[in-house]
């Protein structure tokens, strides 16, 4: 079933309008109502992604997790090195400008 992505596009932001109704009036991570908008927002994103690749060949840069896995927290396991980002520091006594002049 190819899908018009202009119109994916356009039901992706209603549902993303719904959710965040649906967050704002939200009683807590159980409530039935988030629950629902996350389902149908998470539809409409698969929708969307699938539409722009059929039409396209380009999918968006987003991953939609399911909440199913347990070993999601894996996933990040690699981005942790990227915490660290204390390579570079205004203060630092062993950074000298004259050789990142280029730079500005």
């Amino acid at each position: 079933m190819n899908t018009d992505p202009r119109s994916a596009l356009a039901a992706l932001i209603a549902a993303l309008e719904r959710h965040y109704e649906a967050a704002a009036a939200s009683r807590g991570d159980d409530d039935p109502a988030l629950d629902a908008a996350t389902e149908r927002l998470t539809t409409a994103f698969d929708a969307y992604d699938d539409a722009l690749f059929d039409e396209f060949d380009i999918a968006t840069p987003l991953i939609v997790f399911d909440g199913d896995d347990e070993d999601d927290d894996d996933d990040f396991d690699d981005f942790d090195e990227f915490d660290d980002d204390d390579d570079y520091d205004d203060d630092d006594e062993d950074y000298d400008d004259e050789d990142h002049d280029d730079d500005r």
